[in-house]
């Protein structure tokens, strides 16, 4: 599908569209992780969308995929600003009942925004490989792949989705998930707030955080929290295990927005 643009505060923004317009349906939106982009999701929206009866929204971030380049270096608190952009989005493209569906941090911004300031219409949030505080296993992880970047074909991987913006992509996740002040990022304080129903999906062998993240969403979070758990599974479920993750996702969609009965 070809990639539409979107001006929020100046900044031009990618995005693609699948299933009925906002208009007509409610819709899910989907947040990249740190280094991917609105086409990184390949098919999956499109599939969540037709199971859960909804329109699909994905977009890229500033420096990412097509969309404006960012500044660097990012603050250490860039989440809590892409998650202010979020709603910003929400209101430019007209968005009315919807569900955000956030993979690593997008997930994270998803869960800033909806234990900040939500937009009304938010009826849910899928939470996959989530982070709610930093964790030696993730950092190291992180730093590992900055090596891979310098030493392999990784760069031009990446620039295959990103073009010009590859190295703000990159450089602007991994510099500053690697900043020693970055140790003490805490997103614990936004999760009570949350009232929206939440779906979190882990992987039991993610490489960037342990079940610890989930625990602590569970624990804490002011709504419903429901669980997958995949084992043999890294990172990324939805690309690992999509079968499974489509399932459960459409499933939880559907029952925020009351088109099926409530377990």
């Amino acid at each position: 599908m070809d990639a539409r643009f979107v001006t929020v505060d100046g900044v031009r923004l990618e995005y693609l569209w699948f299933g009925p317009p906002a208009g007509e349906a409610a819709t899910i939106v989907f947040l990249h992780e740190g280094l991917g982009s609105a086409g990184l999701w390949r098919d999956f929206p499109a599939r969540v969308a037709e199971a859960a009866g909804c329109g699909a929204l994905v977009y890229s971030r500033a420096g990412y995929g097509a969309s404006d380049p960012a500044e660097l270096p990012r603050p250490v608190r860039f989440m809590h600003d892409e998650a202010v952009m979020l709603g910003k989005v929400i209101d430019a493209l007209g968005l009315r009942e919807h569900v955000l569906f956030g993979h690593s941090d997008g997930a994270s911004i998803s869960l800033i925004h909806a234990g900040s300031e939500p937009r009304p219409g938010l009826r849910g949030v899928v939470a996959e490989a989530p982070h709610v505080f930093t964790e030696p296993h993730g950092l190291a992880s992180i730093a590992r792949i900055a090596d891979e970047y310098r030493d392999t074909n990784l760069r031009a991987r990446l620039a295959r989705h990103h073009g010009a913006n590859v190295d703000t992509a990159f450089r602007g996740w991994n510099d500053v998930w690697l900043r020693p002040e970055f140790r003490a990022w805490n997103l614990e304080e936004f999760l009570p707030r949350i009232r929206a129903p939440l779906l979190v999906v882990q992987g039991e062998d993610d490489e960037y955080g342990t079940w610890a993240q989930v625990d602590a969403i569970q624990r804490q979070a002011g709504g419903r929290v429901e669980i997958l758990g995949i084992p043999r599974c890294g990172h990324s479920p939805h690309r690992e295990h999509a079968d499974a993750v489509l399932a459960a996702a459409g499933a939880f969609v559907r029952k925020c927005l009351g088109s099926a009965p409530a377990a």
